[in-house]
């Protein structure tokens, strides 16, 4: 595995970034299906919280930037290879993801994980829990023994819940009191988790300077203050 990595790698570097009128693009790959963090708006584009950071991360480094949107379940793998040159997607910095991939500072703290489900008193170590494919909540329902049910796409978590075919789902709460609006028989319940390492930026390891730059350009969001003002408008985590 480590050599398959390693491979994949050096596949990387050699892609580098796109190039446009002879300049430097910066491909910001994200999912775009998952409310508030990112999504897909009206017009077709890319929107959210996560739109709205990268575009004025991508600004104070002055970088020209564009949008990808990728299945989550391969957005690792499609970075690794060159797709695109950073995921910001709502991803929380694990120590098994920073394995693969690099990542910036968080630039958000982390974000509970919550509940939803049609009863507000289950038991949810007895009942069958959904998640995302690929994601920490899976995870740790995994890691606790507990039953899992797991889904390509957010949205599909929670119709698995208005369906039936599940008793709750596990994602993260600002994510579940978007969902929460357009499903009136949903509840949220008491419980929640604290998984994750806050959300940062993916790149490949071989981007260090990019890195850099992205990591420069959010500590000076997070000392102007105006990081914690987009924190609080799309309502997505605590500030910091």
């Amino acid at each position: 595995m480590k050599n398959l990595i390693l491979t994949t790698a050096a596949v990387a570097l050699t892609a580098g970034m796109a190039m446009a009128d002879g300049h430097s693009v910066v491909r910001m790959g994200t999912e775009g299906a998952y409310a508030p963090w990112n999504f897909i708006n009206d017009a077709g584009e890319v929107d959210g919280f996560e739109r709205e950071l990268g575009d004025e991360l991508c600004a104070r480094a002055e970088l020209t930037c564009e949008w990808v949107t990728n299945e989550w379940d391969s957005i690792i793998p499609n970075l690794t290879s060159g797709n695109y040159d950073t995921i910001i997607a709502g991803m929380s910095i694990t120590d098994e993801r920073d394995e693969v991939i690099d990542f910036t500072q968080a630039y958000t703290p982390p974000d509970p994980s919550s509940y939803l489900a049609m009863d507000g008193s289950l038991d949810v170590e007895g009942g069958v829990i959904a998640a995302q494919t690929g994601t920490i909540q899976a995870a740790f329902i995994a890691e606790a023994g507990w039953t899992l049910v797991e889904f390509a796409t957010p949205e599909e978590t929670v119709a698995a819940v208005v369906a039936g075919e599940a008793d709750a789902v596990l994602a993260d709460k600002s994510f579940l009191m978007t969902a929460m609006e357009t499903n009136g028989d949903l509840v949220m319940l008491e419980r929640e988790e604290m998984i994750g390492g806050g959300v940062g930026m993916g790149l490949r390891e071989s981007d260090g300077e990019l890195r850099a730059a992205f990591d420069a350009a959010i500590t000076s969001m997070k000392e102007d203050g105006t990081l914690n003002a987009m924190i609080e408008k799309w309502e997505v985590a605590s500030t910091w």
